[in-house]
């Protein structure tokens, strides 16, 4: 009897470990459309968006040396009456905005 609770609960250890793993491993990587909802409430803070756009495929970026995998987006806000775009990064595994530009 001891010997099949052993293997019992061993069994359901390992069943327990693998699905964690695969629910941190599934959860590490963000949706682009987290992405930008993410980019969006960043730039609310700061007043109205008008529009916004993001690339559904993460492309490489280096930022101060450091290599990230990041969605690249935008956003227009229209302020004092002129249409005001900007270009932002994305970070992949953490959904944080890396870098946000405005463009001309």
């Amino acid at each position: 009897m001891k010997k099949r609770n052993i293997c019992l609960a061993a069994a359901i250890g390992f069943a327990v470990g693998y699905l964690a793993n695969q629910q941190i491993q599934t959860r590490q990587k963000i949706s682009p459309e987290n992405a930008l909802n993410n980019a969006k409430e960043a730039f609310k803070k700061s007043g109205p968006i008008s529009g916004s756009w993001i690339y559904m495929k993460p492309e490489e970026i280096e930022k101060n040396g450091l290599l990230f995998n990041a969605y690249r987006g935008g956003i227009t806000r229209n302020i004092d009456g002129e249409n005001k775009q900007y270009e932002f990064y994305v970070d992949v595994e953490s959904g944080g905005v890396i870098s946000a530009v405005e463009t001309a």
